[in-house]
């Protein structure tokens, strides 16, 4: 069939349809046209007359369904938008003027073209990042430690130099700590050396600076890996370079996640708390500690050490230590020395609760769905995930605390709040969609993350066995979800 006679027919159609019919085809002597209103717009398949118009009702009807699934909106410029994926996925459905025994989810992995080499592809690809990434990591702390010999050693520069070809940029590489590459931020105090007068001393030669470590992370912050600035420091002509010291030589993060399955009708199906606590020594010299707790009642919690921790220490005192206080922590990777778990069907132990309560009226579904807080601290970046029936349009929105997104891919309605405190421990949404069947709008996922855990843990102090004064500490506590729902 030419482009002009193609043309033709489309330009005829306008006129063969009136304001008042309630056919979905009309016929003409030689083609038949089979549409379906859209809004403002028509979906037309047009085909012989000797085709059989149940098949022709049956592709308009997937056709119909495929069309919100890839257009934001059902008007010209939302259509126009998606044009290509639209064509794409019409062409899976029809094919050289037949239709092809597919479903919309078949439609669906068709169009994004998932291929098993390019999934293996990207896996060796980032296991070959990773790997370079911690390649990176040991030479920086095989680094850090000829520093801390060579300041104990009394010599004011460490006792690892990289090759002159690396230049100076490279050397800078060995002023980042190894922990910053933690998820506990520290601060520094760093400043070009000065002279007695107290002026900045001038500049001595330099070598000229390579810039191949330096691009290599950039390359690597380029393709999504968070990596620390790492900034080039001019050492005055005769004066060593000064040697970086943490001012927190130990670093402690209390980690927390959470599963909870929510009843629809009420209820807690199952609800299971996993935490731990990660010592790290980033100063040898600190290495001999021990780590005093204050803790809670901490009902239904089971709490354990590890086999290297004095027990009969933490049961009576609350005191993590070593069960040999001569030997150190080891020094530069985290260490777990105390988990808990607690599982529960309490409801009141549930730090958010969510009820949803869809209700048909009038040919439409009305949803009501309300949060309440049960913790007495503040969840942060909550977002509530409700699926939706394949819709033509954004559902409309009666009453809302906080803010709201139309996902029409997934279709889904995400309900976002920034933070819950005391001032806002309770929350409604209330939106409206065409007709459909209650279980539609089930399960409701739920994500929210916290600065506080539910097993009422707090670092007391950390003390130094060798002096018996408190050693300074970072310390970072958060809580995250791990699959909440309501089924």
């Amino acid at each position: 069939m030419s482009r002009i006679r193609i043309e033709g027919l489309l330009a005829a159609f306008p006129k063969l349809i009136g304001s008042g019919r309630q056919h979905t085809y009309v016929e003409t002597e030689n083609v038949r046209y089979v549409y379906q209103p859209l809004e403002l717009l028509h979906l037309l398949v047009v085909t012989n007359k000797s085709s059989n118009i149940l098949e022709d009702l049956e592709i308009l009807r997937l056709l119909a369904k495929i069309v919100p699934d890839y257009a934001q909106s059902l008007d010209e410029e939302g259509i126009t938008k998606a044009a290509f994926d639209l064509l794409f996925a019409f062409d899976e459905v029809i094919s050289l003027g037949y239709k092809e025994n597919v479903t919309l989810q078949q439609v669906r992995q068709n169009t994004e073209m998932e291929s098993h080499e390019e999934k293996l592809y990207k896996m060796i690809i980032q296991s070959k990042r990773q790997e370079a990434i911690q390649n990176m990591r040991q030479k920086a702390q095989e680094i850090d430690r000829a520093k801390l010999e060579s300041a104990k050693a009394g010599r004011g520069m460490p006792a690892y130099a990289p090759s002159p070809s690396m230049g100076s940029r490279a050397m800078d590489l060995d002023n980042t700590p190894t922990y910053m590459s933690q998820t506990v931020p520290t601060a520094f105090s760093t400043g070009r050396p000065t002279d007695a007068a107290g002026k900045p001393a001038k500049k001595g030669m330099q070598l000229g600076k390579a810039k191949k470590a330096n691009d290599f992370l950039d390359s690597l912050r380029a393709e999504g890996e968070v990596m620390n600035n790492v900034e080039a420091a001019p050492a005055a002509a005769g004066v060593a370079a000064p040697l970086v010291v943490p001012s927190e030589p130990v670093s402690i993060v209390v980690d927390e996640k959470l599963m909870v399955v929510l009843n629809k009708d009420g209820g807690v199906e199952s609800m299971e708390v996993n935490g731990g606590m990660a010592l790290q020594v980033l100063n040898e010299e600190k290495s001999r500690l021990k780590v005093s707790i204050s803790a809670g009642q901490n009902t239904g919690f089971q709490m354990k050490t590890h086999p290297n921790i004095d027990k009969a220490l933490y049961s009576s005192q609350s005191v993590l230590g070593l069960k040999d206080p001569q030997k150190p922590f080891p020094a530069g990777s985290p260490l777990g020395i105390l988990k808990w778990r607690m599982q529960t069907t309490d409801e009141s132990m549930v730090p958010l609760l969510i009820n949803c309560w869809p209700s048909a009226s009038g040919g439409e579904s009305y949803v009501n769905i309300e949060y309440e807080s049960t913790t007495d601290f503040d969840l942060q970046n909550v977002a509530i995930a409700i699926p939706l029936p394949a819709l033509s349009a954004s559902p409309k929105v009666n009453q809302i605390d906080g803010d709201w997104r139309y996902d029409a891919r997934k279709s889904i309605m995400l309900w976002s709040i920034d933070i819950i405190d005391a001032g806002n421990r309770t929350g409604s949404l209330e939106f409206v969609v065409p007709n459909t069947r209650p279980e539609t709008f089930f399960p409701v996922t739920v994500n929210f993350n916290a600065t506080r855990t539910l097993c009422q843990v707090e670092i007391a102090d950390v003390i130094s066995l060798e002096t018996g004064h408190p050693i300074k500490y970072a310390l970072r506590t958060q809580l995250q979800t791990d699959g909440y729902e309501v089924v």
